[in-house]
């Protein structure tokens, strides 16, 4: 049984307990959210070893790391590396959105680096495959794309995300739309483009079913990728996103009531003024299913500092309710991350929840944030370091500015203003 089910009949399984002793919350409540589909638990039947990490309800908020093998980038111990940097870092997840080189190798050795749950995207490899044997990605089966997903899955793959509510009825709508961006969703970008050449429904929507049948099997956790995301600020809650949202609502009910686990994959480039309501259209549409967030990015002029930009919306978008941000790094439309872009886009991701966390109003959040204050007042700067998002980067900024390791920072020096406030005060 999944987890779902296991929820729904009482019990409270091993996953569920290490869920909440890591989240300092009952095991009953975990359960119960479980059962109520608005916490997921990704994690393969394959993998009973690895991590059980909860996203949702209640739950501290979540940061995701991309890493995968694109075009003529194939370095798999750099991106293993990557995943490294990643962890130490504090991510809570990783996806291996592989769409070239040996994907099969990349995945494994990704499920076999990290105990951290691992989502794909297997719409990537089923386009690559059928363009190696087949030609071209319009020859794509439907039992192509569902022969991946199993080999996906029973590797041991934690969560997938799948354009399920692209339809020709929502591509009609973005014909009439006219959106400046169209679709920037390169996963949909793939299926929209089959779905047109052959005339045919979405295989993932039309045999949604099938999908079903194989996640459950594994208890693999279905991550409803926004196909319609924004694409530009121009662009966000047109009828395209709500109406395929809509959809997307629909698969998560049917989702839930076969006993998958569901969550939903959110925009995008979003407006400041548009994510709370984003965010709550979700939850409403989606019955509360954990909503996972690519950002948002909250302007399109920050070109080469988008880990700036989606901190900002991050933060924003976790204050509102969303429960999980994928990473995005400085070169966000401009190239392929590097070591560093990934530590940046970490970083951004990891700011932004604890600030989600703090106006969610989680406990731990604030005491932690209570810490750091008192650490500051008795210039505890061991304390300070150890209790940042960053101890590694915060000792070497010290150290650096402070070799000689005096009581102030390197701006006010002797003057400290809390040492000057402080001796006066007592």
């Amino acid at each position: 049984m999944t987890q779902l089910l296991k929820a729904r009949e009482g019990i409270i399984t091993q996953e569920m307990e290490e869920v909440a002793k890591r989240e300092g919350l009952a095991a009953e409540l975990i359960r119960k959210e479980v059962a109520a589909g608005k916490i997921v638990i990704p994690k393969n039947k394959k993998r009973g070893s690895s991590l059980s990490q909860g996203f949702g309800k209640g739950l501290k908020t979540k940061v995701s790391t991309s890493v995968g093998l694109y075009e003529d980038y194939t370095d798999l111990e750099t991106e293993l590396e990557k995943i490294d940097l990643a962890v130490e870092l504090g991510t809570d997840a990783i996806m291996d959105l592989s769409k070239d080189g040996n994907i099969d190798q990349a995945r494994r050795e990704v499920l076999a680096k990290t105990d951290l749950p691992v989502g794909t995207l297997p719409i990537y490899q089923a386009a690559k495959e059928s363009e190696e044997k087949r030609g071209s990605i319009l020859d794509m089966t439907v039992d192509d794309m569902f022969a991946v997903v199993e080999k996906q899955a029973a590797d041991g793959v934690d969560f997938i995300g799948v354009h399920a509510g692209l339809t020709l009825n929502v591509l009609e709508r973005l014909k009439i739309e006219g959106r400046i961006e169209g679709l920037v969703s390169h996963g949909g970008q793939i299926l929209a483009g089959w779905m047109l050449h052959h005339g045919q429904e979405n295989p993932f929507y039309k045999e949604y079913d099938r999908l079903l049948e194989i996640t459950k099997e594994y208890d693999v956790t279905i991550s409803l990728a926004d196909t319609f995301r924004p694409g530009a600020i121009e662009d966000s809650l047109d009828r395209a996103q709500v109406q395929e949202l809509i959809v997307l609502g629909e698969l998560v009910n049917r989702g839930q009531q076969a006993g998958v686990q569901m969550m939903v994959k959110g925009p995008g480039h979003v407006p400041l003024d548009q994510i709370e309501s984003t965010v709550q259209l979700q939850k409403e549409i989606c019955h509360g299913a954990p909503y996972f967030v690519f950002g948002p990015l909250v302007t399109d002029l920050a070109t080469g500092e988008d880990d700036i930009n989606s901190a900002i919306g991050g933060a924003f978008a976790a204050s509102a309710g969303a429960d999980f941000l994928c990473y995005v790094t400085p070169v966000e439309h401009l190239d392929f991350p590097t070591t560093e872009d990934i530590k940046a886009g970490v970083m951004a991701a990891k700011i932004a929840a604890q600030v989600g966390d703090l106006s969610k109003g989680r406990e731990d959040a604030w005491e932690q944030e209570e810490k750091m204050a008192y650490a500051r007042k008795r210039l505890d700067w061991e304390a300070e370091i150890e209790l940042s998002l960053n101890p590694a980067e915060a000792r070497r900024m010290r150290e650096k500015s402070n070799p000689g390791d005096g009581d102030g920072c390197a701006m006010c020096g002797e003057y400290c203003a809390i040492k000057v406030v402080t001796q006066h005060l007592n």
